[in-house]
């Protein structure tokens, strides 16, 4: 009896050593892009990161969301001071404010999520090293939270509208093309700088200087027919321009809305061309590095 019972015993425990597997959860190491199917089903864990990220951001702040209007408003002051009376930079017969807020807007939401997306990584370092998840999602997070910012200062552009008197005609309509233009070209920088900021923490001094010197790469202060000229002097075509896809997003994105000068069809496809690349070639590099992010962050 008490062997029939101990070949009992030893069978079952036998079984339940058997049953037991042990399972390692890695990316997988193809470079095939960022495999958008596991994005996909990781979607609701996405959603927890933006609002992660929004609530951090304004965390006991005094003024909170308030700085998303603050922040394009008071850069369109100083602008039209300096460089609308002082400088006296054309805009195209639009009145300079209204000009270069509309500009700023889609700017500060590319700024601020390509610094945020630069910083994603390194900041949710204690998570990435204790638990398996499509580590593309932190950057992309970051993105995604940036259009709360967005949607929050778009309504002082209608009232800048109003009172200038200058009202959208249908083209309005394709203005959200251009958002998800800068949404694209934030996410392609975005992935290339987080990856980047992990292996080399430079990045992060890096990261504020090339946001000041694309500003100035970019029309937002003055309109993209004054660089023109200077292309053709040099013997470069008009689409050179729009290597830098901000180019197409910022004067696409103020054509639509101001009805200024349509964009030329040259520069814009080049824009967004550039754009398109850049996001590729971002995700593959971040997916080429993922599997270390765990032992270098």
């Amino acid at each position: 009896m008490q062997s029939d019972q101990a070949a009992d015993g030893s069978g079952s425990s036998g079984q339940s050593i058997a049953s037991e597997r042990v399972i390692a959860i890695e990316p997988s190491a193809r470079l095939k892009g960022l495999a958008w199917g596991e994005v996909w089903s990781y979607r609701e864990l996405l959603l927890f990161f933006v609002w992660r990220d929004i609530k951090v951001r304004y965390k006991q702040s005094v003024l909170g969301v308030a700085w998303a209007i603050l922040q394009p408003l008071l850069t369109m002051v100083i602008f039209t001071v300096f460089f609308g009376h002082m400088a006296r930079i054309s805009s195209g017969g639009i009145p300079y404010p209204l000009f270069s807020y509309t500009g700023l807007l889609v700017w500060t939401f590319f700024a601020q999520a390509t610094a945020q997306a630069a910083q994603s990584l390194v900041g949710s370092a204690q998570l990435i090293t204790k638990v398996y998840f499509p580590r593309v999602l932190v950057p992309t997070a970051a993105v995604l939270g940036g259009l709360v910012d967005l949607a929050v200062a778009s309504p002082l552009l209608l009232v800048l509208m109003g009172h200038y008197r200058v009202w959208p005609g249908w083209e309005a309509l394709f203005a959200p093309l251009f958002v998800l233009l800068a949404v694209v070209t934030a996410g392609g920088v975005g992935l290339w700088l987080s990856a980047l900021n992990v292996e080399y923490r430079d990045v992060r001094y890096i990261v504020p200087f090339l946001i000041q010197v694309w500003l100035f790469l970019t029309p937002v202060i003055y309109p993209a027919s004054l660089a023109v000229p200077m292309l053709e002097r040099v013997g470069l075509p008009r689409w050179v321009l729009g290597l830098n896809p901000m180019v197409g997003v910022v004067e696409g994105f103020r054509c639509t809305l101001l009805g200024a000068t349509w964009v030329p069809v040259d520069l814009l496809l080049a824009s967004v061309l550039s754009a398109i690349l850049t996001l590729i070639s971002g995700a593959m590099y971040f997916r080429s590095v993922a599997r270390s992010f765990a032992d270098v962050v």
